[in-house]
């Protein structure tokens, strides 16, 4: 035996012995007291052979976070013998030092590098350990210092944000253990302790218990790599969907002899994954929807206005159409026109805007151009046919909300007079004598907005040269401009060009860029 081993401290008591509180031993104090501390602290009790020396230490006492290079944690240690438990470790300078505080009551400090081969598989740890003298044993602390035990820790902080935990499984001495994470995942109470492989299935939703046999059975039997997600039941809830990751560490011979692998939760990705399908398909049925509609009022515009640059030779006056409907997406405004001959030889000639877009904006312009044009054909006055339009837009049930500007012009070539009545309408603009003005008149308030409107007809003689212009509001207007710069924009381009030989067009390009326009435009130009 050792010389540094043959002495006996004297007359140590023994670890139960001595009331602490009259009802205590002193173990169960220093254990109450470990209860309350963190990291790794045991007490060990040394035991004596039969010639007084230190035959070995039992670790009597231990902090709940303890945790050995095997992954034994708190109580687990209690009772164990460290040689019998850590064999070689009285060759040690560690044992020394144990030794030497036993014996001068002075705490050692050390580190100590331990190895342990389990089913083939060396383990080697760097430990950082402390012994202090109590009580006859000694309150032993370590920190471990090699690198697995920092990868560990930034293996936790990921497992928790990750929703993750690890399994280990000795396949040799049958032992399992789970991460704190597992349990919290299972929703299981750590004194059931883990769950084995095989287990699993029975926990998963009857149609992924096939699969995850399988997968487990290939798993211990050839160590074939696992990577699956099933479903788990748990009692009281809704399926959880768990994955699991495994592979194996194999003896020499290839036989698996140790299982290493995690569990995810992935219940909250799957179902963020299940609403953005929902969401993706509502929003292809909404795109269709819209996509249809966008047709069908593209359809219905253009049978409506079959013909966007026209021009015509009505009751004496050469009229010229320009008709440019934006059509961006489902931005299908409600500008309109109409320029027909009546029965009487007179022509009529009207140009509106509905307010909106879409199927709304274009069948308030259908129901208003036809019922204006039909009203005209049976002579009824100018303002008569604007207040009947009016009242139709305000107790037609499904236009409800909808408001229309409009001007309506007669011209008869008997006596070369025009008259028009116009509601909140721009005004005509009339070139004259390479002159420009806007006809004075009543604008009157807008269709679809008051019971008791009041529209009144205007006159005008037209001469041979003159040129007039009927047009919507996104010929002139722009973003932040007001309404009076662009009837002046307006005024100047038209005396500019009123000589060219294409008129209209012109007019269009130097007033609206393409790549700014914003609106429907709609213009008549009429002259003798």
């Amino acid at each position: 035996m050792r010389d540094h081993m043959k002495w006996r401290a004297p007359e140590a008591p023994e670890p139960d012995s001595g009331p602490a509180t009259g009802r205590e031993s002193a173990t169960e104090v220093i254990q109450e007291v470990l209860g309350g501390l963190r990291g790794s602290v045991v007490l060990l009790w040394p035991e004596y052979g039969p010639h007084g020396e230190v035959a070995d230490f039992r670790l009597v006492a231990a902090s709940p976070e303890a945790v050995d290079i095997s992954g034994r944690r708190g109580a687990e240690l209690v009772g164990r013998s460290v040689l019998h438990t850590y064999p070689g470790t009285d060759a040690t300078e560690l044992w020394r030092g144990y030794l030497e505080a036993l014996r001068t009551g002075t705490p050692y400090e050390g580190e100590l590098e331990y190895a342990e081969t389990a089913a083939g598989i060396p383990h080697t740890s760097r430990y950082r350990v402390r012994a202090v003298p109590c009580r006859g044993g000694l309150l032993v602390s370590w920190t471990r210092l090699d690198a697995s035990e920092r990868e560990q820790r930034r293996l936790a902080l990921m497992q928790r944000l990750g929703g993750m935990g690890w399994v280990d499984r000795d396949l040799v001495r049958g032992k399992i253990t789970w991460s704190d994470e597992v349990y919290s995942i299972f929703e299981r109470d750590r004194s059931l302790g883990p769950l084995t492989l095989e287990e699993l299935s029975a926990h998963a939703e009857k149609e992924d218990r096939p699969a995850v046999e399988d997968a487990v059975r290939r798993l211990l039997e050839s160590g074939e790599p696992l990577d699956r997600t099933f479903r788990v039941r748990l009692p009281g809830r809704t399926a959880r969907h768990v994955r699991v990751v495994a592979e194996t560490e194999n003896d020499v011979t290839g036989r698996p002899v140790r299982v290493h692998g995690f569990f995810q939760d992935l219940t909250a990705a799957k179902h963020a994954e299940r609403q953005l399908r929902e969401h993706w398909r509502t929003a292809l049925t909404q795109r269709d929807v819209l996509a249809s509609e966008r047709a069908l009022a593209a359809r219905l515009q253009d049978t409506l206005l079959p013909l966007p640059h026209q021009k015509l030779d009505l009751a004496g006056l050469t009229v010229d159409v320009a008709y440019l409907p934006l059509q961006e997406g489902l931005n299908l405004g409600g500008d309109w026109y109409s320029a027909i001959e009546l029965p009487d030889g007179n022509a009529l000639l009207v140009v509106g805007d509905v307010s909106g877009h879409g199927l709304d904006a274009v069948a308030t312009m259908a129901l208003l151009r036809f019922t204006a044009k039909g009203m005209a054909i049976t002579g009824t006055p100018l303002p008569a046919v604007l207040a009947n339009l009016n009242t139709l837009l305000l107790h037609t049930p499904d236009r409800s909300g909808n408001t229309a500007t409009m001007i309506m012009a007669v011209y008869g070539p008997a006596s070369s007079r025009l008259t028009w009545v116009r509601a909140g309408h721009p005004p005509p603009l009339l070139v004259r004598d390479g002159r420009a003005r806007f006809l004075p008149s009543d604008g009157g308030i807008l269709l679809g907005a008051s019971l008791r409107p009041h529209y009144e007809a205007f006159t005008v003689d037209l001469l041979p040269g003159d040129h007039l212009l009927l047009y919507t509001d996104g010929l002139v207007e722009r973003p932040h401009e007001s309404i009076d710069d662009g009837l002046a924009r307006l005024a100047d381009a038209a005396v500019a060009h009123a000589g060219g030989p294409r008129f209209l067009d012109e007019l269009v390009a130097a007033l609206v860029s393409p790549d700014t326009r914003h609106d429907d435009i709609c213009a008549v130009h009429i002259s003798r």
